[in-house]
């Protein structure tokens, strides 16, 4: 279940942005209801459901008091993801993009991924360049930064914090026309946050993704089989559980939680081609199923 360091949703913002928001889009209903049935479908993140679900209560809320004269200011949606690798953040990010325009709180809603590389330069002036070009890619929607915490590898001297100026200074300027979602691990990214003074106000919204636990790791496996229309068999949840516990085991912070699901079922859907191309004939139902022989120890 995903742990809240913070629920509350402040509001911030100068009248000229409120009168900006205030012409934005009414929105789209279906879209609306199509990304919270997506969220309300993901594994082990009922919690984040649920925000979404009072996120969008809000935004319609606010609509209404505007209908009726009352004081709207415009909220701020900016996000900090914290977790291990492989738990939801980039997916739950993508359906929040959808979410967001549905509710016609951005145009878009279209998600522009970057790491330090996209964001930092080699040379005085080129961080703020690539920066802002990163952001021109996102504007309408979200610009997610994996591994922000980087962006203060260097200490003071480092190009890493003429991308974080950047980015604040973006958030300022952009508000109704971009969100703006910082990720990464839990401790590096406290120490980040830390680091900034007053970069974590900027950041109303932070949730924590925590590891999946194995009967969730497996939940996902048989939905991710789903998918590709293929079917575990009996004995392959046992075999999947051990190789998932061992990997978790020695890995540890590194392990991939949902990627390690994916890599394993990716590597057994081969293991099968091999043993099936080796039979003259095959039924639905052989093309359908994977084995526990095809989960090899070291697979994936």
């Amino acid at each position: 279940m995903a742990a809240w360091q913070e629920r509350h949703l402040p509001t911030a913002g100068e009248p000229r942005r409120e009168e900006r928001q205030a012409e934005t889009s009414s929105g789209d209903p279906a879209l609306v209801e199509g990304a919270l049935q997506e969220l309300r479908k993901l594994t082990g993140l009922r919690e984040v459901a649920e925000l979404a679900r009072e996120m969008a209560a809000l935004v319609e809320v606010q609509r209404r008091r505007r209908a009726h004269g009352l004081r709207v200011e415009p909220l701020v949606f900016h996000m900090v993801f914290t977790g291990n690798p492989g738990t939801g953040k980039t997916t739950v990010a993508r359906i929040l993009g959808r979410l967001f325009k549905g509710l016609g709180v951005l145009p878009q809603g279209h998600l522009v991924e970057v790491e330090r590389a996209d964001l930092v330069g080699e040379y005085i002036g080129h961080t703020a360049q690539k920066t802002r070009e990163q952001l021109k890619k996102a504007m309408g929607g979200i610009l997610f930064v994996d591994e922000a915490y980087a962006l203060a590898r260097g200490g003071e001297k480092d190009f890493g914090k003429e991308a974080v100026d950047t980015l604040v200074k973006a958030m300022e300027d952009h508000r109704d026309q971009l969100v703006l979602i910082l990720a990464g691990y839990r401790a590096e990214m406290e120490a980040f946050l830390r680091m900034n003074p007053g970069l974590r106000s900027r950041f109303p919204i932070q949730i924590d993704f925590p590891d999946y636990t194995t009967g969730e790791l497996l939940e996902i496996a048989q939905q991710m089989a789903a998918e590709r229309q293929y079917r575990l068999a009996p004995s392959v949840p046992r075999r999947l559980a051990r190789l998932l516990e061992e990997r978790r085991l020695v890995r540890g912070p590194t392990f991939g939680n949902a990627r390690e699901v994916r890599n394993l079922l990716e590597a057994a859907i081969r293991r099968q081609a091999v043993r099936l191309v080796r039979q003259e004939r095959t039924s639905r139902e052989d093309l359908m199923l994977l084995t526990a022989e095809d989960f090899l120890e070291g697979s994936g």
